[in-house]
């Protein structure tokens, strides 16, 4: 079993007692970090965001800060700010809490578009900017940001560019009966974070990343990759259809996903498993459609087999 293999199956198996019944949306999440992506978790509040967030932090050992996306942020509080030293009569620079491993983004669509951008060169070039210098963030950095939906009151749409910049899109959903039960039992919950322990060191990515790259895709997967993102593009289905980076970020969840699936080859089956999460906040649609059902159609009208 590969490295990767064995990390994904522990990490379900620690999380899950904290957040129990999202396997999936778990396995989706380590997905993303093993191909050094970002995050965006979108929900109802109280389903368990924020706490699935923390417990991935401590499990894979990463450093971690909150930060409170509200409408009157701005983007200093964010990135950091130059503050005058009057002993030393010079100005030297605070770092802001973008400075760590895993940075959670909590509601970030209540803030203004000016405190969101704070954000797109450190998810894009893992670098922040001030005054003219470039200050390069710790390694690995991931931002995993939450959003409430847009019909909520008081949230501003995320643009196409910084959504484009997230690998990922997951819903974590309400929980099952059967686990409600349990988290009301008080046996799962936020309460046994203390409990965790790291299994996976921050010396340890490099590795686990480059078991990735290792992974092997034929040219008859890689066409099929190629056919689905051609068709978001033909405007038959989406307005909008699947930039290069998202075809790139789809090629390699699908490696990920093999991998820890304990495979060293892609097959369709894992283009499938990551498309929604990948493709889903990226696509737009022709008329309103929810887009589940747009992933859905692009899925079903796209041959695993060319001419089939």
């Amino acid at each position: 079993m590969s490295q990767a293999a064995g990390t994904s199956n522990q990490l379900i198996e620690q999380a899950s007692r904290i957040i129990a019944g999202k396997s999936e949306q778990i396995k989706l999440i380590w997905v993303s970090l093993l191909c050094n992506g970002h995050v965006l978790l979108e929900d109802l509040p109280g389903v368990g965001k924020t706490t699935l967030a923390q417990t991935l932090a401590t499990l894979l050992g990463l450093s971690y800060q909150r930060v409170q996306f509200t409408a009157d942020l701005l983007p200093s509080d964010v990135i950091g700010a130059q503050i005058y030293d009057r002993e030393q009569q010079s100005f030297y620079f605070h770092k802001g809490p973008v400075f760590t491993q895993l940075l959670l983004a909590d509601e970030l669509n209540r803030a203004t578009p000016k405190a969101q951008s704070a954000l797109l060169e450190a998810m894009e070039e893992r670098q922040v900017s001030v005054d003219g210098d470039s200050k390069p963030l710790p390694s690995p950095f991931f931002v995993i940001a939450t959003q409430n939906p847009q019909s909520q009151s008081g949230t501003y749409p995320l643009p196409e560019s910084q959504l484009d910049r997230f690998f990922v899109r997951i819903s974590l959903g309400y929980p099952d009966e059967s686990v409600e039960k349990e988290l009301l039992k008080g046996s799962i919950g936020r309460h046994k974070l203390q409990e965790l322990l790291p299994i996976i060191t921050s010396e340890q990515w490099p590795l686990l990343q480059k078991e990735v790259i290792q992974v092997s895709t034929s040219d008859a997967v890689l066409n099929y990759i190629m056919r689905l993102v051609k068709r978001t593009r033909d405007g038959e289905i989406c307005a909008l259809g699947l930039s290069p980076r998202a075809s790139q970020s789809l090629a390699m969840a699908a490696k990920a996903y093999a991998l820890i699936s304990n495979r060293d080859y892609v097959i369709p089956d894992d283009v499938q498993a990551v498309f929604p999460a990948v493709a889903g906040h990226r696509l737009k649609a022709c008329k309103a459609q929810n887009s589940e059902l747009l992933v859905q159609r692009v899925l079903d009208s796209v041959a695993v087999i060319e001419g089939a």
